[in-house]
């Protein structure tokens, strides 16, 4: 199968859940430790093999877009200085890599925001990830696990992969739930594990769920749900959902669901964006 090397990462939202920080700075740029969340997303994407990265964008967040570029004038600045090490620190994305800005005209949802990369990504299959959703890059191995698995397991099955994650039968309610062709709890585990699925239940209650395993922000689709995507028509809010065009998906092609390693963190809630960042910035303190 095709090795898949491109990744849509939607950063068009306003950050809502984040105001009124976010209406200064853009949530992707929040700081975890000391990187902005959307660094640690790059740098998964990146070690999992990604080589062609479309940040679906707003007009209003050209600051993400500068992060990623190289800054001649501090880079001089900073050698002339001697300080050549943290100069190579900033311009930390290899040769090969190449990013690519598009905009989202208009806020019409996820779906929407992930067809507006198809110019970029072409006929080729492709990664999502969220960029509100950061994996935890210290207890696990980016290059072998999560997306790299998914990756790898694609190249095996052609068929698309969605992370989930076994959570509490207490926040089941929480989240969209993944529908297995038999009803069942997944433990967590150490490894990586690919399961069938038949669909998606959003926030059931614990005792009608069809499984334990919630939603995490990463995909790795065929190239056919641009189509479904191109054919959906908006529902909840006026929005193209993704939800929808993963289901047309499941019923042609096929998905599944892989369970995650190690633990996520939501940095577009402000309570679990504060607890993530006490999380890396104990976690970077050790390392020093």
């Amino acid at each position: 199968m095709t090795t898949i090397t491109h990744a849509i990462i939607p950063c068009a939202g306003f950050g809502t859940r984040m105001l009124p920080l976010s209406k200064a700075i853009p949530k992707e740029l929040l700081p975890l430790g000391n990187r902005p969340s959307i660094h640690y997303v790059i740098d998964e994407a990146i070690k999992a093999g990604i080589k062609n990265i479309v940040l679906v964008n707003h007009a209003q967040k050209n600051a993400i877009e500068n992060y990623f570029d190289i800054n001649s004038e501090l880079d001089t600045q900073l050698r002339n200085k001697g300080k050549n090490t943290l100069a190579d620190s900033l311009n930390f994305l290899p040769s090969d890599v190449v990013i690519t800005s598009v905009r989202q005209g208009k806020p019409l949802g996820l779906g929407h925001a992930v067809l507006q990369g198809r110019a970029v990504v072409g006929d080729n299959p492709f990664a999502v990830l969220l960029p509100d959703v950061v994996l935890d890059p210290f207890d696990t191995d980016y290059t072998s696990q999560n997306l790299a698995f998914m990756l790898k397991e694609f190249e095996k099955t052609g068929r698309s992969q969605i992370l989930v994650n076994p959570v509490a039968t207490a926040d089941i309610d929480k989240y969209g739930i993944a529908k297995l062709a038999n009803a069942q709890t997944i433990k967590k585990s150490d490894k990586n594990q690919s399961l069938a699925v038949t669909g998606f239940v959003e926030k059931p209650k614990a005792d009608v769920a069809p499984s334990n395993l919630a939603v995490v922000g990463r995909y790795v689709f065929d190239n056919a749900i641009f189509d479904y995507l191109a054919k959906t028509a908006p529902s909840v809010g006026g929005e193209i959902q993704l939800t929808d065009a993963i289901d047309a998906l499941i019923g042609t092609k096929g998905v599944d669901v892989t369970t995650m390693v190690g633990e996520s963190f939501d940095a577009g809630d402000m309570t679990s964006y504060m607890q993530a960042f006490m999380y890396f910035a104990q976690r970077q303190l050790k390392e020093i």
